[in-house]
């Protein structure tokens, strides 16, 4: 019996032990043809946008502000059209374990709880043979069921000297919080396995997730650039529904010059955002807190002499949250760096699936956003890269499209381990194996659940597929269509326009069959 063989027997037997979840009526899923399962690291941040990778491109892309990440592209693969099924911090991590839809997970806002009983990819693996871990943000408020080892913020977690969630209580670490994540994923990879075992890890970053608090070694980065700007930086919200002009996340009124951009002589003692910052910056140490205020006042006192008002203030706020966003993002970067040299001196990266990805897209100014939620691109879609030497030639691109719903299957069927038949995503490991490139799916179903919290986006439901996009806002039974091939930008819905009555009627009958193939009831 070779290897492959005697593994996928060890499968079957635990099986009838009774130590993976049933999987009677299981999808076929393939194994590899190689002699062993690959590793897999899945490498998450909060809130990336695909935008601020430089291999994608764009505005931000001459400021070099992503090289470890761009070297995976070099060496494996980009997904050009990678998507969420719901463009908000914990329905999208339950649905990547589960590879079900928020409202079969259970968790359709940040507000509800996972229910760690559910079967997850983790636990499969974890049955089939694998080690598993998780190190860094969970933010699903019940504890991790599935890994052999894990250590995860509370919440939201910090940035300067974060407390982690261990099993054995909450622990406090000085440091900043990628770097900590960062050590404590290398050293369980060092020390804390069985080397003779495939192992999945799930190294999961706080950054670069709102207030976007750099760390000691980039706190000046950036300063003497100039972040161009998007071009629909003062949009102005007409030709789309009306709840578009409703939101509360614009740069100009709800961004907070405390909060959010480190002002501390703008604090306004009344708001709420005041005492988040003010608990954060007491939180550093006094080494810490000198580097910070060394970096930040000089500049605060020649913003507060500007007395800036009107489209200066919103470019001033605009240059200061981006270089904050991408600063964040240069310190994952590094620590990437680390990670990927740790697998390469110790023999590790030729059969290590790499994965880096985000729990959404977000806005960096596009429609004079910041935050996620809509159904629009900058937080629909998300950046996915993938390396794996021994089975993905170098920097190859696809344009199929694949959700967040698809990871599930595609790390069972990567390992060799069935596929449950309830799973709702699917299989895009032929596209890894160099199997022929996948035209994957045909459209893409979404929905955002709750309009009653913070920055008020409705709620709203859609399909996408590889021109349109076609949204329903139901709780105020407004509709918007959007021709991405002749309107990149989503500024004017042809909903209403007669050429596009037969696309609005086709897109429509689909939309609602996706609604019955998922069973959304709502």
């Amino acid at each position: 019996m070779n290897k492959r063989s005697s593994f996928l027997f060890h499968w079957s037997h635990l099986c009838l032990l009774g130590l993976v979840f049933s999987c009677a009526g299981c999808k076929g899923g393939s194994g590899l043809d190689s002699d062993s399962p690959p590793n897999i690291i899945f490498v998450f941040t909060d809130d990336h946008a695909a935008q601020a990778v430089g291999a994608y491109g764009g505005i931000l892309a001459e400021l070099n502000p992503t090289p470890n990440i761009d070297r995976l592209a070099s060496e494996g693969i980009l997904f050009r059209n990678a998507f969420v099924t719901n463009s908000i911090c914990a329905p999208s991590r339950a649905v990547i374990l589960t590879g079900k839809h928020s409202h079969i997970n259970g968790v359709m806002t940040n507000r509800d709880r996972f229910d760690s009983s559910q079967v997850t990819f983790p636990k499969l693996l974890q049955g089939a043979g694998y080690q598993t871990a998780i190190v860094g943000k969970w933010h699903l408020k019940s504890e991790p069921t599935g890994f052999d080892y894990w250590e995860v913020l509370p919440g939201q977690g910090k940035y300067y000297n974060p407390d982690f969630r261990t099993a054995d209580g909450v622990q406090r670490t000085q440091g900043y919080v990628t770097d900590v994540i960062t050590d404590r994923a290398i050293d369980w990879i060092d020390s804390g396995r069985d080397p003779s075992r495939p192992f999945l890890l799930m190294y999961q970053h706080k950054a670069p997730h709102r207030e976007w608090s750099p760390g000691p070694g980039h706190l000046t980065k950036f300063d003497d650039e100039v972040v161009p700007e998007p071009a629909t930086l003062f949009d102005d919200y007409t030709g789309r529904a009306s709840v578009v002009k409703e939101q509360e996340m614009e740069i100009d009124r709800h961004m907070d010059l405390y909060y959010d951009l480190k002002v501390r002589q703008a604090a306004d003692s009344s708001s709420v955002l005041t005492k988040y910052a003010d608990q954060n910056y007491d939180r550093m140490n006094d080494d810490q807190r000198r580097q910070w205020d060394s970096a930040y006042e000089p500049k605060n006192a020649r913003f507060m002499d500007l007395d800036l008002s009107g489209d200066e203030l919103v470019r001033w706020k605009y240059q200061r949250y981006v270089k904050d966003y991408l600063r964040t993002i240069a310190s994952v970067d590094d620590n990437l760096g680390r990670l990927i040299e740790y697998l390469e001196a110790e023999g590790l990266a030729e059969n290590t699936v790499l994965v880096y990805n985000s729990d959404q897209g977000f806005y960096l100014g596009e429609h004079g956003w910041f935050d996620k939620r809509w159904m629009y691109e900058e937080s629909l879609r998300s950046p996915l890269i993938i390396r794996w030497p021994a089975q993905i030639s170098k920097g190859l691109e696809t344009r199929a499209m694949v959700q967040n719903l698809d990871f599930a299957p595609t790390f069972l069927d990567l390992a060799g381990v069935p596929i449950p038949e309830d799973i709702q995503g699917e299989s895009f490991a032929s596209l890894l194996r160099g199997e022929g490139d996948s035209p994957g799916r045909s459209d893409i179903y979404y929905q955002y659940y709750e309009s009653d919290v913070e920055h008020r986006v409705a709620k709203h439901y859609g399909i996408r597929t590889d021109r349109y996009k076609l949204i329903h806002y139901y709780e105020v039974d407004e509709w918007e269509l959007f021709d991405l091939a002749t309107d990149a930008d989503e500024l004017r819905s042809v909903y209403d326009e007669p050429g596009y009555a037969a696309t609005v009627a086709d897109l429509g009958a689909r939309l609602y069959g996706l609604r019955d193939d998922f069973g959304v009831v709502d």
